[in-house]
């Protein structure tokens, strides 16, 4: 039998895509990026998934390991150039969530959102790993694991653990199953998934692992050292690499066991406004020396991204803001439906459906609270820094006297302002490609960087060259402030060639100390460091998954690489 024809008989006719056009969302990154593949298979439980990856291991084909394909950077779909067949496996389907230790770590499988963690964590008063964010966006728990996905939380740093059950094809070209959760499952991989998938074994008593841990170590000491010339994180630390962690897309990962974490008290975020950079890095030095209290989160706006997400990602705030994220999934797939049957009528030009949305969004009126909108017509500077229990006081007084000598202001957000601006800089995200699209007869291209600033960095907001400067049109600016993440995303004048403009780009980052990408992984679109390479060697070492990420070669076994 052909691949597809044993593929087929393992997960049914129904969830075997070997249409182009169907499959294409499958096949196309969220901003950039298409390559070709002989299908897209959708296992629907962990028992066809194992049975998928053995038919392909035997038909030497590449996998893609895919789950909701939110990244950034091409890193979970196909490239153009590989040497092989190559096949879409889409953990989607394999959903659920199971709560261990009376939910004090939980267990993730392939499709298991975010936000359903998050869901499943409120009742009992916990919280995942981060819970804004990529959150908004329907990213998978295991997908942010992969990618060392940063989040917004400054107490706990990246995605992180070294507890999972993997796929890995090994140095003798073997495809093993690899139990490294800490709960004894059994020995062969019909036991291991059997015995997960049913829950037979005490999930109220899995013992703590003395060797391995489920969340980033010492990351408040780590992002309270203002003084070190290093940046706080960034994708290839190999503090942060772990067989899954870190693994982009070179393992196949089943589940992974994560700590929980309990649920603060009240909150209070204060909306601050400056018009000189400054004025925030030397409030971030302070808070992160002297506040007893670290913050929660403390998310960046400059006035460009402020105004530019007003417009275009407005009709994104509204449906979040409506009907939250839970029906995000769907409606994506119903808009690359909608994308697939208009692109066969000449009518229609292409991104039909975003640039409807965008007209139907303006007739709504602005969404944006009335005292925040009072600060973008002041300050060009934003900072949302939210704080919990004994925190909300120590930032209080801190910030009143603060301001009675430094240049700008604060406001205290109501909840339902806290959470309007919040969604409003998550949006920000979009907004390049929502340009782009609108303006398409313009021929616009983007450059998204997501940069990684030392610790010590004072001079923080960029400075760009008037020959640099002269080729963009808009720069939006926004991200983690207070770790120095930075995502800066560059709309192009007419004619300007990215790639070259980029490697300017990086000339001048490399000379700031910066480390890229920060949080959005290599994909295809950056030169992986020899520590991640390391890592993916020793994850993959025939290189059968995702090969060419990072840059590497894509032939089997790496070739001379």
């Amino acid at each position: 039998m052909t691949t597809v024809q044993e593929l087929t008989g393992i997960v049914g006719n129904n969830h075997i895509i070997t249409s182009a056009s169907k499959s294409l969302r499958y096949r196309s990154g969220y901003r950039s990026g298409r390559g070709d593949a002989l299908a897209v298979v959708l296992p629907g439980n962990m028992m066809e998934l194992w049975k998928v990856l053995k038919v392909l291991h035997a038909h030497n084909t590449i996998i893609i390991m895919q789950a909701s394909n939110t990244s950034l950077t091409e890193g979970s779909i196909p490239a153009p150039g590989y040497d092989r067949e190559c096949v879409v496996v889409n953990g989607t389907r394999i959903k659920g969530v199971q709560l261990i230790n009376h939910g004090e770590e939980a267990l993730a499988f392939p499709g298991t959102t975010l936000f359903k963690l998050e869901n499943a964590l409120k009742v009992i008063n916990r919280e995942p790993h981060s819970v804004i964010g990529s959150s908004n966006l329907g990213a998978s728990v295991i997908g942010g694991i992969n990618n060392n996905s940063g989040g917004a939380l400054i107490q706990r740093g990246p995605a992180y653990t070294e507890l999972s059950l993997y796929a890995q094809i090994d140095a003798n070209d073997e495809l093993r199953l690899v139990n490294h959760l800490g709960i004894e499952l059994g020995d062969t991989p019909e036991e291991m998934i059997n015995n997960l998938e049913n829950r037979n074994f005490d999930i109220d008593n899995v013992k703590k692992d003395e060797k391995r841990v489920g969340h980033n170590r010492d990351y408040e000491a780590r992002v309270r050292n203002i003084g070190s010339h290093t940046p706080t994180r960034y994708n290839a630390d190999p503090n942060e690499l772990y067989e899954v962690s870190g693994a982009s897309g070179k393992l196949a990962a089943f589940a992974v066991r994560l700590d929980t974490f309990p649920k603060e008290g009240d909150s209070q975020v204060f909306y601050i406004g400056t018009n000189e950079p400054a004025v925030l890095e030397k409030m971030r030095r302070h808070i992160l020396s002297e506040f007893k209290n670290l913050p929660v989160s403390g998310e960046y706006m400059h006035k460009e991204a402020y105004d530019l997400a007003k417009k275009y990602g407005k009709d994104s705030l509204l449906v979040i803001d409506t009907i939250g994220t839970n029906m995000l999934p769907y409606l994506f797939s119903l808009k690359s439906t909608a994308e697939r049957i208009l692109g066969h009528i000449p009518t229609f030009k292409p991104y039909f459906p975003d640039r409807m949305l965008q007209h139907v969004g303006q007739v709504f009126p602005n969404q944006l609270p009335k005292r925040i909108e009072a600060y973008s017509n002041k300050y060009e500077h934003y900072l949302q820094l939210k704080m919990v229990g004994e925190g909300i006081d120590e930032a209080r007084q801190y910030l009143k006297e603060f301001f009675k000598t430094e240049s700008g202001d604060y406001l205290e957000c109501t909840p339902s302002e806290a959470e309007r601006a919040a969604t409003h800089r998550y949006v920000t995200a979009g907004v390049a490609i929502r340009y782009q699209e609108v303006f398409q007869n313009k021929k616009l291209d983007i450059l998204p960087l997501d940069i990684a600033l030392p610790r010590n960095e004072f001079d923080w907001f960029e400075h760009l060259p008037k020959e640099i400067e002269d080729k963009i049109e808009h720069k939006l600016y926004y991200g983690h402030f207070l770790d120095h993440v930075m995502h800066q995303d560059y709309i192009l004048k007419p004619g300007v060639d990215p790639h070259e403009l980029k490697l300017e780009m990086l000339k001048l980052l490399d000379k700031r100390g910066a480390i890229y990408p920060a949080e959005h992984n290599v994909g295809h679109l950056y030169h992986a460091a020899s520590t991640l390479v390391n890592h993916y060697k020793q994850n993959d070492p025939t290189n059968s998954f995702n090969p060419g990420v990072g840059l590497t070669t894509m032939e089997k076994y790496w070739g001379n690489y």
